[in-house]
């Protein structure tokens, strides 16, 4: 009898112990603590549980290693955890810091592709972001990507990002061609494309655009060459864009399908890309009888002019400017 007595009291004490145990442990899995200043973490591929229970301990997001295994366990979360890139700041616990990491809840990144670059530069702004992965194996065409900025999480390839840029550029084009003026002389979303990148590198004024495009849709209407100083850049550098210097007039004598001061026409591939507003404003050129323009060398605009006299006087001016 005694013996039984003795093993009911040592069976209270243990239930009693268990029972503390799990209170303690629960609030554990709760308890708010302080995450400061930001720490950023990286959750590798293919990591298990007790590494990445090691890392966020080694790291300061958590205090107890093992607390997080028993958590995940007792959750059935082992399996769950997405890789990626994450930040905790503020106040959390140990189960704001499991959900989060079963959530996905990685940090955004983004990449911004400014209008009017050539695919060169493109390429080398997106090999140049230490948060992409891999080489660009895209087979990509001048003028096929969308600038825009990209929102991407820590890891992912380059390749993807060029393939929603050319893809958003394949909605925008599309749309913006369907929607083109009547009597515009464009006849297919290429040759809309590369007016539109012709544009973009002529002036970064928005409300120029639509003047620009005029002048050159005049100049298509009457069968005159376009005499665009961007296209022999492309031509001279050979799509780089980046001359390093002004254009001389030997320049102008290039044997390249993109010297439009010798062949008549559109270039046969745009010079780079264009953003929505030079689409919209290739599409939509403002009614006017301009066929010249010129920089007034003051404000970075352009004096536009209907006949080559007036031309004439436009560029005295932008030279007298020039020299003040």
């Amino acid at each position: 009898m005694k013996i039984f007595r003795k093993l009911l009291v040592l069976l209270v004490v243990l239930m009693a112990v268990g029972a503390f145990l799990c209170v303690w442990i629960g609030q554990q899995f709760v308890r708010v603590y302080s995450v400061s200043p930001k720490i950023e973490v990286v959750v590798p591929k293919g990591a298990g549980l007790n590494r990445i229970a090691h890392l966020l301990q080694n790291k300061g997001v958590i205090d107890e290693a093992l607390l997080f295994v028993l958590y995940m366990r007792l959750n059935g979360l082992s399996g769950q955890i997405k890789a990626g890139e994450y930040a905790f700041f503020g106040e959390l616990s140990l189960k704001d810091v499991a959900h989060r990491l079963t959530d996905g809840d990685v940090i955004m990144r983004t990449v911004t592709i400014p209008e009017g670059k050539a695919l060169a530069e493109i390429k080398k702004i997106l090999l140049d972001n230490p948060y992409l992965t891999g080489d660009i194996t895209l087979d990509l065409s001048e003028g096929e990507i969308l600038p825009e900025t990209y929102h991407f999480s820590r890891g992912e390839s380059r390749n993807s990002i060029l393939k929603k840029a050319k893809q958003a550029m394949l909605y925008e084009l599309e749309k913006v061609f369907e929607g083109r003026d009547a009597n515009s002389p464009l006849k297919s979303p290429k040759e809309l494309l590369i007016l539109a990148s012709i544009v973009e590198k002529e002036t970064g004024i928005p409300s120029e655009r639509g003047k620009v495009a005029s002048v050159f849709v005049n100049r298509l209407n009457l069968g005159m060459k376009l005499q665009t100083d961007p296209t022999v850049i492309y031509a001279v550098t050979n799509g780089q864009m980046n001359l390093g210097r002004p254009l001389y007039r030997k320049d102008l004598t290039i044997d390249s399908p993109y010297n439009t001061y010798r062949y008549p026409g559109l270039p046969p591939e745009p010079i780079c890309s264009p953003g929505r507003e030079a689409l919209y404003a290739a599409a939509h050129p403002e009614m006017t009888n301009f066929l010249y323009f010129v920089a007034d060398g003051v404000t970075g605009g352009h004096r536009f002019a209907k006949n080559l006299t007036e031309h004439n006087r436009n560029v005295v001016l932008y030279r007298r400017n020039m020299r003040k």
